[in-house]
């Protein structure tokens, strides 16, 4: 099946009001700046998607990203690890105003939990977070003596992650770093969208290289020119 479409409109089309969405990348490393701005452009159009709870390691950069969505007013509530950054204004404002909600999450759990939703493993034991306000109401098992804190799966209707390559059918490869969540944000949604430097024809990507299957891809589009959010930064570029 030919996954690819022919423009970023038709890539992130679907994702509604209220959605939960995971967004790949570590910082700037693997972030779908084009996808997201594709996002924020129909809101400014249409209003829609709004509500939104994002799923990403950070709470965004700048004025660009995700810290465009949140400075829109798209999104309700954050999902993740480290909501002060480089430049975490858009979401402190927010924050502080009382207009975004926030579960911060250690960063290894972020990962497993998302994993397990992607696994179907609705829950699982970790040590990380046990006696800080983090644990507060979740179940407490002990094990062999030691303490560990019940997290639940994470699963999303829909990701946006960045590729290096990918073939029409969604098989992914990533470009060193820009690995980071993505593989793991494409198994646990429902609609994962994949915007990649290049597009190849099946059996131009080495099988044994492949790292995210098609099986976990609804959508790639080709974006030969992806900006860097770190570039963006120091360009002084706002996207809101």
């Amino acid at each position: 099946m030919d996954k690819t479409v022919a423009d970023l409109a038709t890539a992130v089309a679907g994702i509604e009001d209220g959605m939960v969405l995971m967004i790949g990348g570590f910082g700037g490393s693997g972030a779908p700046i084009e996808l997201i701005h594709a996002l924020i452009d129909r809101y400014k159009a249409t209003g829609s998607p709004g509500n939104l709870t994002i799923v990403n390691n950070n709470a965004g950069n700048g004025r660009i990203g995700i810290a465009a969505m949140i400075d829109a007013g798209m999104v309700a509530r954050m999902i993740c690890s480290f909501p002060r950054s480089a430049d975490p204004r858009a979401f402190t404002e927010k924050y502080l105003a009382g207009q975004i909600g926030l579960e911060i999450v250690p960063q290894g759990t972020l990962a497993e939990r998302i994993r397990a939703g992607g696994a179907g493993i609705p829950a699982f034991y970790t040590p990380a977070s046990y006696g800080t306000d983090v644990a507060k109401g979740k179940p407490v098992a002990e094990f062999d003596g030691k303490h560990y804190v019940q997290e639940r799966w994470l699963k999303a209707d829909a990701a946006l992650i960045k590729a290096e390559l990918a073939d029409r059918l969604g098989n992914c490869t990533y470009r060193k770093a820009a690995r980071n969540f993505s593989p793991l944000m494409a198994a646990a949604a429902t609609l994962t969208i994949v915007q990649a430097t290049k597009v190849v024809e099946p059996g131009e990507i080495d099988p044994e290289n492949v790292v995210t299957p098609g099986i976990f891809v609804n959508r790639v589009v080709e974006v030969a020119d992806a900006k860097q959010e770190e570039a963006l930064m120091r360009e002084g570029v706002a996207y809101a």
